[in-house]
This record gives structure tokens, sequence and C-alpha cells, in this order.
């Protein structure tokens, strides 16, 4: 083989690969059936014609029976006539009717075996284009549950590859790290603002109430002490002894210096408190 017949070969191997590849096997499937419907409609045409000759030499033969008959009769006619040559031509053309009804005969019993053919091939026709609509519409059901299955094979592979779940990774922790931003964005914000200790201090006087409303519900239930009472403060007796004189007043400026270092005693106690919330 010569290197042109070679280079021929390959190119015409490449056109039919890429023809076979880019073939769609339902349009192919489709095409087919019509192909086949077209046939099956000249086919029947075919049949229809070979119908109509059989039809044609039956009436033919007919036709010709029926002249041989007529000349028979006329012949006889000569006969009764007493013209015998007449009725010998009369005989004669009743000859050539009947060879031509044999004739006709013949052929329309060979046209009629071959319409019969005909008509059992048509119908083995007709009932191969039937199965070959009822193979097309599984084939074309199994083509597409195939590239369904493909389809989700290849999403499940992409799912699978390890770039898709590093990417998801990726995004989960700039989102955590978006999230801590702005939290000590508004941490900050409370601090400089104030806002803390006096959200602490709302939290506290919310809750106090709630757990004076639980102390008394449980001293009404009778699974805590009661309540204690604080004592009467008493009055102090003064007793006067006779012969001595009334306590002196305590001076105002030991006054002044007692109530400043209660007052000091007590806010001390209160920032302690305020600490040990924190």
């Amino acid at each position: 083989m010569g290197i042109f017949a070679r280079l021929a070969t390959l190119i015409k191997s490449n056109l039919n690969d890429l023809i076979s590849r880019s073939e769609d096997p339902e349009k192919m499937l489709n095409q087919v059936v019509i192909d086949m419907a077209n046939q099956l409609i000249e086919a029947k045409k075919q049949v229809a014609v070979a119908i109509a000759d059989e039809k044609r030499l039956a009436k033919q033969a007919e036709q010709e029976a029926a002249n041989a008959a007529e000349w028979e009769r006329r012949a006889m006619l000569a006969i009764k006539a007493g013209d015998d040559n007449l009725a010998k031509e009369a005989l004669n053309r009743k000859k050539e009717h009947d060879q031509l009804a044999t004739s006709y005969k013949d052929q329309w019993q060979k046209q009629k075996q071959a319409v019969d053919q005909l008509k059992t091939a048509l119908r083995l026709l007709n009932n191969k284009i039937e199965e070959a609509k009822r193979k097309k519409n599984v084939l074309i059901a199994r083509k597409k549950r195939a590239e369904a299955q493909k389809a989700i094979q290849e999403t499940m592979s992409g799912l699978q590859n390890a770039s898709a779940f590093e990417t998801f990774e990726r995004m989960s922790a700039k989102i955590d790290q978006i999230e801590a931003e702005a939290e000590a964005t508004t941490e900050l914000a409370e601090e400089y603002s104030g806002d803390t200790l006096a959200h602490r201090f709302g939290q506290l006087e919310a809750t106090a109430g709630a757990d004076d409303a639980l102390l008394e519900l449980k001293r009404k239930m009778g699974m805590a002490p009661p309540a204690e009472v604080a004592p009467q403060p008493t009055q102090p007796v003064q007793m006067r002894v006779a012969g001595t004189s009334a306590p002196t007043a305590i001076p105002q400026h030991e006054q002044d210096e007692l109530a400043a270092a209660i007052a000091e005693l007590e806010a001390e106690e209160q920032r302690e408190q305020a600490r040990l919330k924190r």
C-alpha cells in the first residue's frame, strides 16, 4: 500500500470516528424510524400496484372467457342457419379468445401468488417497524438514564474533590474571623462608652427581684427558713441619780468627724463590692 493510500485510509478512519462521536443516539433512532416509515409507505404503494395488476388480469381473463362464449353462441346460430363455413369462422374466433383467456388466467394466478407474497412481506415489514419503534423508546429511555447517572457521578466526583472541601473550610475560617472582629469591635465600643458597667448593674437589678421572689416562694412552700424579725430598738432608760446632773451633749465638731468616717466606710464597701462583681 502506497503512502497516499495509507493517508487516505487514515483520513477516512478519523472522519468515521468524528462522525461516530458526533452522532446523537436519540436523533439517529428517530431518523431511522422515519426512514423505515417512508420505506413502508413506498412498499404499500408497490403492493397496491401489484394488486391492481392482479385485478386487471382477472378481469381480462373473465372478459376473454366471455368473448369465447359469445363466439360459441354465434357458431351455434350459424349452424342452425345452415351456414357451416360461418360457424367454422366463429369457432376459430372462439378458439383465439379461449387461448387469451387461458393466458390471462395463468398470468393472473402468478400475479396473485406474487401479491400474496408481497402482502406477507408488507406485514412483516410493518411488524419490524412497530418493533423498532418500541425498541427506540426503550433505547432512548436507557440513554437518558445513563446520562442522568453520568451527571450524578460527575457531580459526586466534583464534591469528592479535596479542593471543594478546602474551600468550605477556608470560608468557614474566614467567617469565624469576621464574627470575632465584630465581637471585638462591639466589646471595645462598650468598654469606652461605659455601657459595660451600666449593663452589669442592670443585670444585677433584674436578677435581684427574681431572687427575692424565688426566696419568698420557697418560704411559702416551707423549703426556706422564715424571715428574721428585726428586733425593735429600745429606748434607753435615763436614770437620774440623785445628786447628779444630766450627761453632757457631744460637741458639734466630733459629730461631723464621725459622719465623715461613716460615709468613707460606706464608699469603700461599695467599691469593694463593685470590684468583686467584675
